[in-house]
C-alpha cells in the first residue's frame, strides 16, 4: 500500500446521501426555472435575448467560481468553503423569489450560482480524497445518478407553476432546499482534505501546469464539447417547444424527463462497468453514442419531422452518451496529478460550464432568426468531442 493509498484509507467519508445533496442543489436551480424563460419575457417586458442572461450568467457564475472553490479547497479544506457557498446560495433564492426587475433577477441568478458551484466542484474533489482514480469515477456516476432526480422532477415542477401558480414559487422553493441542506451539511459533513497547503493565489499557475498536461487537455475539453451538446439545447429547447411547436411549459417538463432517466442509466452504467471496461473506453463509446443523438436532431429538424418527439428522444440518447462521458472525464481529469485535485476539479468544471455557458447564450441570441441553429451546434459539439477524445488517446 502506498503512502497515497494509506491516507485515502484513513480519510473520513463523507455519507453518499450528503454528496448527492450539495451536488444536487446547483442544477436543480438551473433547471427549475427553465419552463418560465419564455414568460419571463412578457413578465418583464423585454427581448428574450435579456432573459436568457437569468441562464447565461447562470452557467457563467457555475463556472468562474470553480475556479477558486477547486484550489483554495485545496489550501482551507473543503468543508469551510462548500458552508460559505450554500449560505449564499439560500441568500440568493430569497433574493430572485422577491426580485422586483429583471435586473435584479438576473444579479440574484448569478449569486445563487456562485453558491450552488461550491457542491458541484467541491463533491467530486470529496469523492477523490477518498476513493481511488478507477472507484472514484464509479462513485461520481452513482452520485449523479441518483442527484439527476432532482433535475429531473424541476422541468415538470417548473412547467407546472409557471402555467399555474408563479415562478416565484419556485425560488422560495430552493430557498427551502438550500436551507435544508446547508443544515445537513454544517451537522453531519466532515473535512475530506487532510493534506491542505496548496497556495489559492497560485490557480493561475495551476492551470499552465494541468493545461499542460495532454491527458488534462484531452478529458477538458471533451467534457467542455459533450457538455456543449446539452447545454445548447437548454438554450434552445424551450424556444422551439414553446415559440415554434406551441407546446405547453408543462408538456415541456414531462418531455424532459426522457433525457433525464437516460442521462441517470448512462451514469449507473458508467457506475456498474467503468472499473471493469476502463475510464478512456467509456468515454469513447459515450461520444460515439451522443453523437449519433446530435445527428438524429439536426436530421430531425432539417427533413421537416419535427415534433416533440423528435426533438426529446434524440436528445435522450444524447444524454445518454453524456452520462458514459461525463463520470469518467471528470474522474479522469481530476486524478492526472493527486497535488492539485482541487484546482483540476475547478478548472476542469470551469472548461465544461464556460463552454456550456456560451453555447447556451449563442444558440438564444441565434434562434429568433434562426431557431434551428441549437440543432447544427449539437451535431457540430458533439462530433469534436470525439475527435478530441479520440486523439487524445491516440497521444496518450
Amino acid at each position: 500500500m502506498t503512502a497515497t493509498d494509506t491516507t485515502i484509507a484513513a480519510t473520513p467519508r463523507p455519507s453518499f446521501a450528503i454528496l448527492v445533496a450539495i451536488s444536487a442543489i446547483g442544477p436543480l436551480a438551473l433547471n427549475l426555472m427553465i419552463p418560465s424563460m419564455p414568460g419571463l419575457e412578457k413578465t418583464f417586458g423585454v427581448p428574450y435575448g435579456t432573459v436568457q442572461l437569468t441562464l447565461t450568467l447562470y452557467l457563467i457564475g457555475l463556472a468562474v467560481c470553480q475556479l477558486f472553490y477547486g484550489p483554495a479547497s485545496d489550501r482551507f479544506g473543503r468543508r469551510p468553503l462548500l458552508l460559505a457557498g450554500l449560505s449564499l446560495f439560500f441568500i440568493a433564492s430569497v433574493l430572485a423569489a422577491i426580485a422586483p426587475t429583471i435586473e435584479t433577477l438576473i444579479a440574484a441568478r448569478l449569486l445563487q450560482a456562485i453558491g450552488g458551484s461550491s457542491g458541484i466542484v467541491l463533491a467530486r474533489a470529496m469523492v477523490r480524497d477518498v476513493y481511488s482514480r478507477e472507484k472514484s469515477a464509479s462513485v461520481i456516476s452513482y452520485i449523479t445518478m441518483a442527484f439527476v432526480v432532482a433535475p429531473m422532477v424541476a422541468p415538470v415542477l417548473g412547467g407546472f407553476l409557471e402555467q399555474y401558480a408563479s415562478w416565484r414559487t419556485g425560488f422560495w422553493l430552493l430557498a427551502i432546499a438550500g436551507a435544508v441542506v446547508l443544515t445537513a451539511a454544517w451537522m453531519t459533513l466532515p473535512e475530506t482534505h487532510v493534506a491542505r497547503g496548496t497556495d489559492p493565489q497560485n490557480f493561475f499557475r495551476n492551470a499552465g501546469r494541468l493545461f499542460a498536461i495532454p491527458k488534462f487537455r484531452g478529458y477538458a475539453f471533451t467534457l467542455a464539447f459533450s457538455s456543449g451538446v446539452f447545454f445548447a439545447f437548454l438554450g434552445g429547447a424551450p424556444h422551439i417547444m414553446m415559440d415554434v411547436l406551441k407546446r405547453t411549459p408543462v408538456e415541456y417538463g414531462l418531455w424532459f424527463v426522457t433525457i433525464s432517466v437516460a442521462y441517470m442509466i448512462g451514469n449507473f452504467l458508467s457506475g456498474r462497468y467503468t472499473q471493469t471496461v476502463g475510464i478512456d473506453r467509456m468515454i469513447l463509446a459515450g461520444n460515439v453514442v451522443t453523437l449519433c443523438g446530435g445527428l438524429l436532431c439536426l436530421a430531425a429538424a432539417i427533413t421537416g419531422f419535427l415534433s416533440p418527439a423528435t426533438l426529446f428522444l434524440p436528445m435522450s440518447l444524447a444524454a445518454f452518451g453524456n452520462g458514459l462521458t461525463i463520470p469518467n472525464g471528470t474522474a479522469g481529469a481530476i486524478s492526472v496529478d493527486p497535488r492539485m485535485t482541487g484546482a483540476a476539479a475547478g478548472w476542469s468544471g470551469f472548461t465544461q460550464m464556460g463552454f456550456g455557458a456560451a453555447a447556451s447564450q449563442l444558440v438564444g441570441s441565434l434562434q429568433t432568426d434562426q431557431p434551428f441553429a441549437v440543432f447544427w451546434f449539437m451535431a457540430v459539439a458533439s462530433m469534436l468531442a470525439l475527435f478530441i477524445h479520440w486523439r487524445a488517446m491516440r497521444l496518450a
